[in-house]
């Protein structure tokens, strides 16, 4: 089977300027991929080149089968995209904007569809409301539905939950949760992380126009050393010298202690009673997808692949 996006040696620059360099993956159908990276990473320019609004210096994009380039009809009727910028007509009505998308790709008959997007969207009570009228979050619901309307298979959303509300986070989500359920290819940039962790199966992330890590994000955090933390509050407020090595803050009474491995948890505990040490809170915290991200982007070199 052919994968939903094929990237193959992508190189972008701007006369002397390198903006992507040497960037190949492959997304396969029905995924949810976070493409993850700092401002200037290049994201934005990658998803412009998947796009055909850029053309790449050297290398091809596929989309479904399709060279953006050569094939660049069949490859934008594959491929809906939610920009990061609010881009929008002002002389036209939410309906009338969708109507209009729907006929760009040769879509005469789409009441339906456009009636379902604006339902999950929450957009039905805004369908004949003019562009202008809406606030920042309705607009970028309405670039969501653009996107959408002619039921592209692959899905990219650059920053779609930027600068808008937690009720349209948690509308979004459960919508595209769906769609990627049903078989679409979604591919997510975003700087909420918790998102990427919670909604993506597999993390590319770029700096300085290469990618530096591609994984599942699972795998992605397991290679994260020393990552977990235990917080403790104790009676008396003192460690056992055993345990002392373990002690990287002591913030407000709280004692954060930095571990290998779960192993170590009934360890730091034997030695608390042995020592008659009450443990008055006990609280762990796992490595997550920032502090994959943190580590990245701190290191000079790709640490964790």
């Amino acid at each position: 089977m052919l994968p939903a996006l094929e990237i193959k040696a992508i190189y972008k620059s701007y006369g002397q300027l390198p903006v992507l360099q040497d960037v190949s993956l492959e997304i396969q159908s029905g995924e949810f991929f976070a493409l993850l990276g700092p401002n200037g990473a290049g994201k934005t320019t990658l998803i412009s080149i998947i796009a055909g609004l850029t053309l790449a210096t050297s290398g091809s994009v596929h989309v479904m089968g399709y060279n953006v380039v050569t094939h660049y009809q069949k490859a934008r009727l594959n491929l809906g995209v939610v920009p990061q910028e609010l881009v929008f007509d002002p002389f036209f009505t939410v309906r009338e904007i969708l109507l209009i998308q729907s006929g760009y790709y040769g879509i005469k008959q789409n009441t339906r569809w456009i009636d379902e997007i604006l339902a999950r969207l929450d957009l039905a009570d805004k369908a004949d409301a003019n562009m202008r009228s809406l606030s920042g979050g309705m607009k970028r619901r309405v670039l969501v539905a653009q996107a959408l309307v002619h039921k592209p298979p692959v899905i990219i959303l650059d920053e779609p939950t930027a600068g808008v509300d937690v009720e349209l986070r948690q509308t979004l989500w459960e919508f595209i949760k769906q769609l990627n359920r049903d078989g679409h290819t979604i591919v997510l940039t975003t700087h909420y992380l918790e998102e990427a962790e919670t909604l993506c199966n597999r993390v590319a992330m770029l700096k300085q126009g290469r990618i530096i890590a591609l994984d599942t994000t699972q795998n992605l955090i397991k290679k994260i050393p020393h990552g977990h933390t235990v917080q403790l509050r104790l009676q008396p407020d003192v460690l056992p010298h055993e345990l002392k090595h373990l002690q990287v803050s002591c913030r407000d009474g709280a004692i954060e202690l930095r571990l290998e491995s779960y192993q170590q948890i009934e360890w730091v505990l034997a030695s608390l009673r042995t020592a008659r040490i009450e443990v008055q809170e006990f609280r762990l915290q796992q490595p997550d997808l920032e502090d994959v991200f943190v580590s990245l982007m701190k290191s000079d070199r790709s640490a964790l692949q």
